[in-house]
């Protein structure tokens, strides 16, 4: 192999600081490097990183392999041990240039791992594009200040910390210059943005400025949102603004009131089905996705049916779900736990749910007219996020047009251009 290949797992905010860290590797002047950059949510992302060590080491013995990420970041003398490992980055470390000219200017094996709680900044990371898309992640904000019980990311990620409103605003002209029709804002926790920044900007008020200040770019859309906490300048948005996309998912996890207070979430099912319903005041067509966990600690039949129903009752349409899986330090991880068998079970019937959910809001789109954002040849997202299989002729990847649309299947709507 030849100059620097990055293997991503995990989130949206992983796939944006890949892209910042092949830039500073190849700027670095490493050749011949292959970075994994892991996800410490499940065992199961864990387990994957390391079959992806062992499976580059394999296929390149000339390569230099160098781990990084919220894995690596939580059990670094893991990696550190494997002898296909010749360097381990830390979350903080694998941001800074310098850390890639170290790695560069000596071939022995290095540990670079530091505190992440100390870290207290997040700069804006100018990244001119991705690679092989037509969609880019603006990250605005990373750790989290919240201690949920399942959860090990803000020990992979430290505290709650943003970025400057300018550099955001910066970043995202720099995207929208090089192409890009669409920007993704992400980060582990962004609806906490700006609070420890001068004058507390919110979420809301960021974003209005990157729509103002960059009147080019055509659309805007979320990642994942918290229930508890979306500031009114924000809703203004979601009400008035077209180019932010009526497609929001909430970090939900749970619908029975005991077991969201167990996972030391903030919001209780009815939050989420009173928060489902102003969205719809705001914006009637927007359509919701939602992550939730299957078998929580101590999840009776009872709170997973809470769980399922809720569903249908706040009109989630793109679910995310998990199978509880616990992680070593969490207190959710010394709770009682549900069997795995149970787990699996619990979750192939909300998957089911979410299929469903999708089936009919798919359905519901047959014969509208649908804008469409075409990322590669012949499939694109339309505003809602639904995925869109073009008929007949195709437009160049990055062109955003209104299809007709005529048909579905694979959990895919089809349509054509419109006349």
């Amino acid at each position: 192999m030849e100059g620097v290949e990055v293997v991503t797992f995990g989130c949206r905010l992983n796939i944006f600081e890949s892209e910042v860290m092949r830039t500073h590797a190849q700027r670095a002047g490493l050749e011949k490097v292959i970075i994994v950059h892991t996800c410490a949510v499940t065992a199961e992302a864990e387990r994957q990183a390391r079959q992806a060590i062992r499976r580059a080491r394999r296929e390149n013995p000339e390569a230099r392999i160098v781990v990084t990420g919220c894995s690596v970041q939580v059990a670094s003398g893991g990696y550190a041990a494997m002898q296909e490992v010749d360097a381990v980055v830390g979350n903080a470390e694998k941001m800074r240039p310098e850390t890639w000219a170290a790695l560069a200017a000596s071939g022995e094996r290095q540990e670079l791992v530091g505190d992440i709680m100390s870290v207290t900044e997040t700069a804006g990371h100018l990244v001119s594009g991705f690679d092989g898309r037509t969609r880019a992640f603006l990250q605005v904000q990373n750790g989290c200040d919240h201690r949920c019980t399942f959860c090990i990311i803000p020990y992979g990620r430290g505290n709650s910390r943003s970025v400057r409103v300018a550099d955001v605003v910066a970043q995202a002209r720099t995207l929208v210059e090089n192409g890009y029709r669409e920007l993704v804002v992400t980060g582990v926790d962004i609806t906490s943005y700006g609070k420890e920044l001068p004058g507390q900007p919110s979420l809301g008020a960021m974003l209005a400025a990157v729509l103002d200040e960059v009147p080019e770019l055509p659309r805007l859309r979320l990642s994942s949102i918290d229930p508890a906490e979306l500031d009114p300048e924000l809703e203004r948005l979601i009400a008035e603004e077209p180019r932010l996309m009526p497609h929001l998912h909430l970090s939900v996890q749970a619908g029975d009131d005991m077991i969201l207070k167990r996972m030391k979430r903030r919001h209780l099912r009815g939050d989420v089905i009173e928060l489902a319903a102003r969205l719809r005041r705001l914006r009637p067509d927007v359509v919701l996705g939602a992550d939730l966990i299957a078998g929580f600690p101590t999840e009776s039949a009872e709170m997973f049916e809470n769980s399922l129903r809720l569903v249908g009752e706040a009109g989630l349409t793109f679910l995310h779900v998990f199978p509880y899986s616990p992680r070593p330090g969490t207190p959710a991880a010394r709770m009682p736990q549900v069997a795995k068998d149970v787990r699996k079970e619990r979750a192939g019937r909300l998957r089911a749910a979410g299929e469903a959910a999708l089936d009919a809001f798919l359905a519901g789109q047959l014969g509208q007219r649908r804008r469409a954002l075409i990322e590669r040849s012949g499939t694109g997202h339309t505003d809602h996020f639904a995925p869109l299989r073009v008929l007949g002729e195709v437009p160049p990847a990055g062109t955003i047009a209104l299809f007709e649309i005529a048909g579905m299947g694979e959990g895919m709507l089809e349509g054509r251009m419109a006349a």
